[in-house]
């Protein structure tokens, strides 16, 4: 009892869940991205798949209300950090994805 807080979760799995999350949520919106938009090479300048990170950030919310963070808690800096991670983990693997394709 003494490594959990009130909602259930020790601050230091409270952090690991967040973190995991996005990261897993960025890379699902590259993986989104790259089946909608395909993987030419308009589909880097395609502003489209700035939406489907958008969307993978706000579907965070209630998926980790669902495992027991308590997301009214969060401040701006953490709604921040999960935008952050989200759209960087995206970014590096929709790199990636189109990358492998340039001959």
């Amino acid at each position: 009892m003494a490594t959990e807080t009130a909602s259930g979760l020790s601050d230091h799995l409270r952090g690991v869940t967040v973190t995991t999350v996005s990261c897993l949520a960025g890379i699902a919106a590259a993986l989104v991205s790259a089946t909608v938009l395909g993987v030419t090479p308009d589909a880097a300048t395609d502003r489209l798949a700035l939406l489907v990170v958008a969307g993978f950030v706000f579907v965070q919310i209630p998926l980790l209300k669902l495992l027991g963070v308590e997301v009214e808690e969060f401040g701006i800096k953490d709604n921040l950090y999960v935008a952050f991670m989200t759209f960087t983990l995206w970014f590096i693997s929709y790199g990636v994805i189109l990358s492998a394709n340039v001959a």
